[in-house]
């Protein structure tokens, strides 16, 4: 049997961490958790700390590129994910990899530009 590396061996980030990795503040999660009924992090202890699973991230990533990336206000985006969420998901996912493409894309002409 081996030793699968690639795989993510956490199960739950706080909101601490989530909140960097989106580059938003935790009220902006916090609020967001209010509007969405879907997104319910689980909460543990006294202080009921915010755990937020792999699936929980999914959903504040379409959340985030319907507000953030695209500009929807709050009650559009809620509309649109009501209306379509398969659509919303597919579209979520595509402009993330199109980013992802961008990004990668102006690396590449800085290091082109470095070598000229």
């Amino acid at each position: 049997m081996s030793l699968n590396l690639d795989k993510n061996l956490k199960l739950y980030y706080s909101i601490a961490e989530v909140a960097q990795k989106f580059g938003i503040n935790e009220s902006t999660l916090r609020y967001w958790e209010q509007e969405f009924p879907y997104l319910k992090p689980k909460t543990r202890g006294a202080g009921k700390v915010r755990q937020y699973s792999d699936k929980d991230i999914e959903q504040i990533q379409l959340i985030y590129n319907l507000v953030k990336v695209r500009g929807f206000k709050i009650a559009a985006a809620k509309k649109i994910i009501n209306a379509n969420r398969t659509g919303a998901d597919k579209t979520a996912e595509v402009l993330s990899k199109l980013i992802e493409i961008r990004d990668e894309l102006q690396l590449m002409k800085k290091q082109l530009d470095a070598i000229i």
